[in-house]
């Protein structure tokens, strides 16, 4: 590409007439003959419409949504005024998406908030933190953990050991400190608040949670035509990608399934080594963030799509 054409792109993307492109590079990537499929409780997509009918009724609930080798993410539902223990995560963050009633978030180091539907939140590893439902309604969040680790409690005057199969809960010490808050892991982002109904926000893409081991990343855009399936997105070779939808409809393309949409609440896996592709359904502005394993991670495209979709 010459720089004449180079410039004319920069300038219709809003960036400096000098901006080169990306330079883009090729390469043979390990790819399954046959990729891994949906192991439970993986699906293509869990519809949150069909989570809640499956629980109807209960007030306390808890459906697991994601397991594989680095999350476990499920829905949980806390009846109002339930609260959870004192807990933190020795080395690894977790980060939630409120969908239902208010929880009160009590953070170390931080003046506790009440967060609604729309809020999303994440505590740093070696933080102690709780939750409680407040209000009359019950809460339901979308929580987000590393997958087979042991959360920690915080120790206070005359408590029991929690009480955990396999487990034996061991009063011990430590000296490193929480991990701070900073850049773009900061304690919440008001979804509705902070992008939807904020003028100032264009949309675009921007990561709520990103550190070494984690990538959440907010993407909104205005709906626009299906791309055709000869567009088969990207893969990941050692990784798998996941979505929540917390606006809008997003149209996905997963090898070896047929196109689907999913809408608000709804939960759409992509297993390592399968072709898939996230698009905004057409017809008003739509949301997902993605969640990976690695805030840098190696998106394998078609030699011919130019490394996009």
């Amino acid at each position: 590409m010459n720089f004449a054409k180079a410039a004319c792109i920069a300038i219709a993307l809003g960036l400096p007439a000098t901006a080169q492109p990306a330079q883009v590079f090729t390469t043979w990537a390990p790819k399954p003959v046959a990729p891994e499929g949906w192991k439970s409780p993986n699906k293509p997509v869990w519809r949150l419409s069909e989570i809640l009918i499956a629980h109807q009724g209960q007030k306390h609930w808890s459906q697991a949504i994601v397991r594989d080798k680095d999350y476990a993410a499920d829905y949980i539902q806390m009846a109002p005024g339930e609260k959870t223990r004192p807990l933190m995560y020795a080395d690894d963050r977790t980060f939630f998406v409120v969908w239902g009633g208010q929880i009160r978030f009590t953070i170390q180091g931080q003046q506790p908030f009440v967060a609604s539907k729309g809020f999303l939140v994440q505590v740093p590893f070696r933080t102690v933190y709780s939750m409680e439902t407040v209000g009359d309604a019950p809460s339901l969040r979308f929580e987000v953990r590393r997958a087979g680790v042991d959360p920690y409690y915080a120790i206070a005057e005359g408590d029991t050991a929690p009480q955990r199969k396999g487990i034996v809960y061991t009063k011990v010490s430590y000296r490193l400190l929480p991990d701070p808050y900073g850049g773009v892991n900061q304690p919440y982002v008001d979804f509705f608040k902070d992008w939807v109904n904020n003028p100032a926000n264009k949309g675009g893409g921007k990561p709520f949670v990103s550190d070494d081991h984690n990538r959440a990343n907010i993407s909104r855009g205005m709906g626009r035509p299906t791309p055709p399936d000869s567009d088969k997105g990207h893969f990941h070779t050692n990784m798998a990608e996941f979505w929540f939808v917390p606006e809008g409809r997003i149209d996905f393309l997963l090898e070896g399934r047929k196109l689907l949409t999913a809408g608000e609440g709804d939960v759409v896996y992509a297993p390592p080594g399968r072709w898939h592709r996230a698009s905004f359904a057409p017809g008003q502005m739509d949301t997902r963030i993605s969640i990976h394993a690695r805030p840098k991670s190696m998106q394998n495209y078609a030699l011919d799509a130019g490394d996009s979709q």
